[in-house]
């Protein structure tokens, strides 16, 4: 009974996080100054191709748009464990690994443990069984809602961060910098930490 409720939990958490992605990418754009290029609910062509998509990307299904962002930035990059234990910090895993790849949110994530908690983890971009493991550890040292406050602050400024990088090193991008630092900076709220819904 216990377990299916967490599933249950689990679901609706997979269900807001998409949902909130959805908002933020919106529709079917087409930008020649994206390097992402055409683009369906923030599915580039090549992804949705190496998904199996062959069809016109306007006309890409929300259904497999949900199906691609599921296995590619909450699955393969290993944030699935999170989605139960800390909702919040999950999200921005995954928005960010959305919207940056899933290399860089890892090994923020790895990083943010070593520095909240003493920790030696490798960073090395591979969520794992070792890094959860780690995370939990350090809840029970500094308490769910302080880690995941922390977490969240740490893994912002690290997006913002890169976000300046990127624009600095390719100042054709400065036309995104807005977009990005309003919706993808603070989007995952830490008033939201201890909770085990979105």
């Amino acid at each position: 009974m216990a377990d299916g409720k967490k599933i249950g939990a689990g679901t609706a958490v997979i269900t807001s996080i998409l949902a909130a992605i959805f908002a933020v990418e919106g529709g079917y754009v087409n930008d020649p100054r994206d390097p992402g290029g055409e683009t369906n609910m923030g599915i580039t062509k090549t992804v949705a191709r190496e998904h199996g998509y062959t069809g016109p990307m306007r006309d890409l299904p929300k259904a497999t748009a949900a199906d691609i962002y599921t296995r590619t930035y909450i699955d393969a990059p290993g944030y699935r464990p999170m989605v139960e234990i800390e909702p919040v910090v999950a999200e921005e895993l995954v928005d960010t690994a959305v919207n940056m790849g899933q290399s860089r949110p890892s090994r923020w994530f790895q990083q943010s443990i070593n520095d909240l908690c003493g920790d030696k983890l490798a960073v090395d971009g591979k969520v794992g069984p070792a890094t959860i493991a780690a995370y939990i550890v350090c809840q029970g040292k500094l308490g769910r809602v302080p880690l995941c406050k922390g977490m969240l602050a740490r893994l912002d400024a690290k997006q913002k961060a890169e976000y300046d990088r990127l624009v600095r090193v390719n100042p054709a991008l400065k036309v995104y910098y807005k977009g990005w630092t309003r919706n993808r900076i603070g989007n995952a709220s830490p008033k939201k930490c201890g909770s085990d819904v979105l």
